[in-house]
Parts: structure tokens; C-alpha cells; sequence
């Protein structure tokens, strides 16, 4: 499988051909609503998008990692992490393909 992927360019000419803004004003759209997304997360308010799915921040305590090498216990310390759940409806169309058609095999 061939991994891919998407660019702002490639979100910003999407947003271009769907919507008819000009294409800066594409541009600039694409990154205020990256932007507004940022700064809520940074906050630690969640970020829901009806459809696809919701973004949160969660906070992970300190715990004792290994060093996988060397089999030395290291301290994880606590840090915060981005976390992203999908709809139900992202997660059928996923599983269904990009044209609804279930894919068979591996």
C-alpha cells in the first residue's frame, strides 16, 4: 500500500475548486481555520467536526519507561498529547472505500 499525502497546497486547491473563492483566499481561509483549530487545542478546549470526528487534549501522567537498548529505567515525565477520535460516519467510509464499494483481500 502506497501511502499519501495531503498537503495545505492540495486542501487549499480543493477548497479553490469547490468553493470558487480565489485561490489566496482559499489560502487564506484553509489556514484561519487551521489556525482556529490550533489555538483551541493549545487552550485544552475540544475540537469537534460534525462528520469526521473530534480532537482533544489529554493529559498523561509520569511513569517508567525502559530504554529498549540498554533494558535501563528511564522516568517518562507528564506531558500533554493530542488525541483524535473519528465519527462513526468517517470510520464507515473508511471501512467502506472512497466510492462505498467494500474492498476484498488483504
Amino acid at each position: 500500500m502506497t501511502e499519501k499525502t495531503i498537503t495545505r497546497a492540495q486542501l487549499s486547491e480543493a477548497v479553490y475548486q469547490e468553493v470558487g473563492l480565489s485561490r489566496n483566499e482559499s489560502a487564506d481561509l484553509l489556514e484561519a481555520v487551521l489556525g482556529e483549530i490550533a489555538v483551541a487545542l493549545s487552550r485544552g478546549e475540544a475540537v469537534k467536526i460534525s462528520s469526521f470526528g473530534s480532537f482533544a487534549v489529554r493529559s498523561k501522567g509520569e511513569r517508567v519507561g525502559r530504554n529498549p537498548k540498554t533494558g535501563e529505567e528511564v522516568p517518562i515525565l507528564p506531558r500533554r498529547v493530542l488525541v483524535f477520535r473519528p465519527s462513526q460516519l468517517l470510520k464507515k467510509r473508511i471501512n467502506d472505500g472512497p466510492l462505498g464499494a467494500r474492498k476484498g483481500g488483504k
